[in-house]
């Protein structure tokens, strides 16, 4: 198991609780896990690791995946992506390795992270055709 914590909210990678927690990504914006052993104890048992990811690094698998796939999710979500980005990009993972990551409440929480993220709409003039700004 591969766990991400953002890295301004990452009591359990830091192993002590984290007094002001920030984050974009709201919904790991926690200081104090609840379920800080039980985390630790699946971490152990699947002899995986729990490491950190930046809000810069979870913004961009935000931009990523809907850019690359057309989903949205959360900047929670995203931290997995963006952890397994950083793994991939280490060499962690050997050739050919499958990977299922879990993106829970697919959707982004308000507009404003998907609207700061996203590129400015293409506006085409009236006075020109659709088919000869595309080329045709």
């Amino acid at each position: 198991m591969l766990g991400w914590q953002a890295e301004g909210a990452a009591p359990i990678v830091r192993g002590a609780p984290v007094a002001k927690p920030e984050t974009v990504a709201t919904a790991i914006r926690i200081g104090n896990p609840a379920s800080w052993k039980q985390a630790e104890a699946a971490r152990d048992e699947s002899r995986g690791l729990i490491r950190m990811v930046s809000d810069a690094e979870i913004l961009e698998a935000y931009k990523l995946i809907a850019e690359m796939e057309g989903i949205f999710c959360e900047p929670a979500s995203a931290a997995s992506i963006a952890g397994v980005i950083k793994l991939a990009t280490e060499g962690f993972f050997p050739g050919g390795t499958a990977t299922r990551l879990h993106a829970d409440r697919a959707r982004p929480e308000g507009p404003d992270n998907a609207i700061a993220q996203s590129v400015a709409p293409v506006t085409i003039p009236r006075s020109r055709g659709v088919l000869k700004i595309l080329g045709f």
